[in-house]
């Protein structure tokens, strides 16, 4: 096998316990991941059953259930809630308001998220916390439901009206400044770290504020870029900042903080006007579980965003149901292999320690064609950042033992590992005309060979997709 010239790879593992202060235990702990209602219309009760067996399988716990104002979306609720019954699992469901939807300058409008929680409060499935009724939000920092400011609309028409089995344990995402979460006392019990699930600081004008790093990336050079960008992969930094103002507040707050594989959306003004990517370069999935578990003293919940947000390319789960008219950069693109990814880490992140791999495990994904490549009929354009990303096959191995791993993309580019026991990182570029395989061996016998079908790294994309598949060993 013949390595890829002028590309230096680096191979991270991590051992089989946590490096940061975290002592193995376990607790009540959760990974919740973000459902969008809004994309399960033709749902029945069998496919939210076979989600949310799909998703207790792979270490979730629970579903927050993202509510929109389609008037259809509250029989989809009540169908999650019976499948989550019917599954005998335990799996556990909330209610996540989208304030980017959901009206609320009226005190009418608190009324319809007061139903939902009163309709599902002592729902076996529902999820308690604290011995109160677990309830998120996606936005609502402008909502005053008819009240005269934000902090009086929460609590006198949402939070003081929900009471006995009914009180909430509210732990919103409301995108204000961390030094402003004390005028919510008596508001929250807690606040929903949504954007920490990506280093959204790294874009076009920042790259570039570091010398030469632009240029580097457009030419592939990952090793250079990972060196220089991998104090904010990942980074805890925007966990550690709602930390300590949560801990200001006093009373026990609930910290929940968010973990991504990936972010691209591709709308035009005529639509949802939406088009950009966040890095997601450098495993940021496997880190990003990394830096938590790491904190995991600090961390009541880890939100993986999502399970079912095609427009966004963060899926983790199947793709079904009803797209956002994603389907030009979603269909074809499997995801479910981070599921192997998520099962490892959620276990880690609830016990404080890793899990010994049951089996040896290969998980490799990559974007459909080059950063700058040009496509020919694409009226949306070239997303925001998009020169920020590299040319690679990435790849997680779940190792039992040691093993060699050789990555290629052609029968002239490969590379060839030797990985310990446990979690490796690795990356190796990928060129126009290639594609995706990956084989683990060990003693001389081949354990995993796996390839991508259906899969070419194009020059010359009709359209513009910065969206990835993922494959992986069974």
């Amino acid at each position: 096998m013949t390595p890829t010239s002028s590309f230096s790879v680096t191979t991270t593992t991590t051992s089989q316990a946590p490096t940061g202060t975290s002592s193995p235990s376990v607790s009540s702990k959760y990974v919740i991941s973000h459902f969008m209602v809004g994309n399960s219309y033709p749902y029945t009760v069998d496919n939210w059953l076979a989600d949310i067996i799909l998703a207790h399988s792979s270490g979730i716990d629970g579903f927050a259930l993202n509510v929109g104002v389609d008037t259809w979306q509250p029989s989809q609720v009540a169908n999650a809630y019976q499948a989550a019954l019917q599954s005998g699992t335990g799996f556990k469901l909330f209610m996540s308001f989208d304030m980017s939807s959901l009206p609320c300058t009226t005190a009418s409008d608190a009324a319809i998220l007061r139903t939902y929680i009163t309709t599902y409060a002592t729902h076996p499935n529902q999820l308690i916390y604290n011995g109160r009724v677990m309830a998120s939000t996606f936005s609502g920092e402008t909502c005053t439901f008819g009240q005269g400011s934000v902090v009086s609309g929460w609590s006198t028409q949402f939070v003081q009206q929900l009471t006995g089995s009914s009180a909430v344990h509210f732990v919103p995402s409301f995108f204000v400044d961390p030094s402003q979460f004390n005028t919510y006392s008596g508001v929250i019990n807690g606040m929903f770290n949504w954007n920490s699930g990506w280093p959204i600081q790294v874009t076009t004008s920042y790259v570039s504020s570091i010398p030469g790093l632009l240029g580097d990336i457009a030419s592939g050079l990952a090793s250079t870029v990972s060196s220089l960008l991998s104090n904010v992969i990942g980074s805890t930094t925007p966990d550690e900042t709602y930390i300590s103002s949560l801990a200001a507040m006093g009373g026990g707050q609930s910290y929940m903080a968010a973990v991504s594989p990936w972010f691209f959306t591709h709308y035009g003004p005529s639509t949802y006007n939406k088009n950009w990517i966040y890095l997601s370069d450098d495993h940021l999935y496997a880190t990003r579980w990394e830096s938590l578990i790491n904190i995991r003293d600090q961390v009541d919940f880890v939100q993986v965003i999502s399970w079912n947000d095609f427009g966004e390319s963060h899926y983790i789960g199947p793709i079904e149901g009803d797209q956002p008219m994603s389907q030009a950069w979603v269909d074809g693109n499997d995801h479910t292999g981070w599921l192997n990814l998520t099962s490892y880490y959620a276990a880690a992140f609830k016990t404080g320690t890793y899990p010994t791999p049951a089996k040896d495990q290969l998980v490799m994904w990559s974007r459909p064609h080059p950063a700058l490549a040009s496509a020919s009929n694409d009226s949306v354009g070239q997303p925001t950042n998009y020169q920020i990303t590299s040319d690679n096959v990435w790849a997680v191995v779940l190792a039992t033992s040691p093993a060699t791993v050789v990555l290629s993309t052609s029968s002239s580019q490969s590379q060839t590992f030797n990985v310990p026991a446990g979690v490796s990182k690795l990356a190796v570029p990928i060129q126009p005309g290639g594609t995706m395989q990956g084989t683990l061996t060990r003693g001389g016998q081949t354990v995993i060979d796996l390839q991508a079908t259906n899969f070419t790294f194009e020059a010359n994309p009709t359209t513009y997709n910065f969206n990835v598949l993922v494959v992986a060993s069974p």
